[in-house]
């Protein structure tokens, strides 16, 4: 897929990707068919031909016409929270009209109860996170090489978990020492062919693994793309831009990235974290029984990173190595260790 094959909806996800950005911010989707929406649904985790799994998405609109009543008195058109069917409200949502703005609301909420729910359900499992993270992998790995496959220019494909030594080195790094905060224990790293491949490989992955509505909010660090200035410069993707209702939140890179100290002010990379969707039946026992209400998903907090080769060369060289990232951040340790101890004192 190359620049010339994306969608309005393939640059939104990119856009927010990149920026960081969170969909309940958003005023419209760009799901103009049932087609998009199965294809959305899917990376979701939610099959279409399912019955059960449609039904669950009518459980979800029926709590979130719920919510939006009790907790805001909100009256919210028939159409829109019984008759139509839940995949017409991505439509809907799409679609200037009367009951445009509704379906969004009630579409936000839908996507913050089915995630609460996701996540309420993976504090209950009898599996172990190596389970967990097996799973997530397997899945990720799957889909890369299934499009490895299919020609997409991923030259390279790595992934890892954080050892509990660097888990423990980062922590004292941080300023915040909340194991929460740290969103890299499952990593995944993807080198293109050349620059001109980040984008249309970015916006395959939303088409087939990281659902966009599932990228953390505010950890989005984008050192490689001027997407504005690329967009403008191509004529196809400057007017789907311009179709656009909303502008950017922020500057080009979205507002303030995570800022790490340890990296090197030429290290170039796309960074972003993602809450993958995972079903249930791969890692729990076939007659473990979760309430229906939990749904048949549970979350996986995954950190992608994204390089064409020639920068990821780069990467590598001088200040910019991982080992001189890692001494960085041991020296910083080191110090926070050490503070006010002399090297008299014992211990």
């Amino acid at each position: 897929m190359g620049l010339d094959e994306l969608s309005l909806s393939d640059l939104d996800a990119v856009r927010l990707m990149l920026h960081g950005e969170s969909v309940i911010d958003w005023h419209r989707l760009e799901l103009y068919d049932h087609e998009a929406v199965d294809r959305f649904l899917r990376v979701n985790e939610f099959d279409p031909d399912d019955e059960d799994e449609m039904l669950r998405l009518d459980e979800l609109r029926d709590e979130a016409v719920d919510y939006l009543t009790r907790v805001f008195q909100f009256d919210i058109p028939f159409h829109v929270a019984e008759e139509a069917t839940p995949r017409d409200l991505f439509i809907i949502a799409s679609h200037d009209g009367q009951y445009q703005r509704w379906a969004c609301m009630v579409l936000k909420v839908m996507h913050i109860i089915h995630h609460l729910a996701g996540r309420e359900v993976m504090t209950s499992l009898p599996v172990a996170d190596d389970q967990v993270f097996r799973a997530t992998e397997l899945k990720v790995i799957q889909i890369v090489e299934e499009l490895r496959a299919a020609g997409y220019p991923i030259t390279e494909f790595e992934w890892s978990r954080k050892p509990k030594d660097s888990l423990i080195t980062k922590l004292m790094a941080k300023r915040s020492t909340q194991a929460a905060k740290v969103y890299d224990k499952l990593r995944f790293r993807l080198t293109v062919r050349a620059y001109e491949d980040l984008i249309p490989t970015l916006a395959v992955l939303t088409r087939q693994l990281i659902p966009f509505n599932y990228v953390v909010p505010g950890e989005s660090v984008n050192k490689l793309i001027p997407l504005d200035q690329t967009v403008a410069a191509h004529a196809r993707m400057a007017a789907l831009r311009d179709k656009l209702q909303a502008e950017p939140a922020g500057e080009e890179s979205g507002g303030p990235a995570p800022y790490n100290e340890f990296s090197s002010p030429n290290y170039r990379i796309i960074n972003f974290v993602v809450d993958l969707p995972l079903r249930l039946d791969a890692i729990v026992p076939k007659d473990y029984r979760v309430p229906p209400e939990l749904g048949h998903v549970v979350f996986v907090l995954a950190e992608f990173q994204l390089a064409d080769k020639r920068t990821a060369m780069r990467n590598e060289q001088g200040e910019n190595s991982h080992e001189r990232y890692k001494a960085r951040q041991h020296d910083q340790v080191l110090v926070r260790l050490t503070r006010g101890v002399s090297e008299e004192t014992p211990g």
